[in-house]
């Protein structure tokens, strides 16, 4: 795997880790989700920026979103009990199609 695919994925990782630390410090009210929220955001940047030397901004930050979408979909489903209806799953579906077209067929991903 490519350098700047790890940096993406660890982008992605530390950005739902944010933010599920984000639902679960309650309006920023509990100081250790909260603080979690900003540190895995922050490594979440850094790592983008990281990725942004090898990819298209364009590209990367839709990667970085649509597969954070898919993750944070299924965490709040898994963690917090939330459900989702029939048109929110087709859309995420959607979203996921999207990023496997940019990977797979895409000459501007940089892979």
């Amino acid at each position: 795997m490519p350098i700047h695919y790890l940096y993406l994925v660890l982008a992605i990782l530390a950005e739902t880790i944010g933010t599920s630390a984000l639902q679960a410090s309650q309006q920023f009210s509990r100081l250790g989700p909260s603080l979690l929220v900003i540190v895995a955001y922050g490594f979440s940047f850094f790592m983008l920026g990281l990725t942004l030397k090898y990819m298209p901004v364009g590209l990367v930050y839709a990667i970085w979103a649509g597969l954070g979408i898919v993750l944070i979909a299924f965490i709040g489903l898994v963690m917090f009990g939330q459900r989702l209806d029939l048109p929110a799953i087709i859309g995420i579906g959607l979203i996921l199609a999207g990023v496997l077209v940019i990977h797979l067929f895409s000459a501007s991903s940089g892979h």
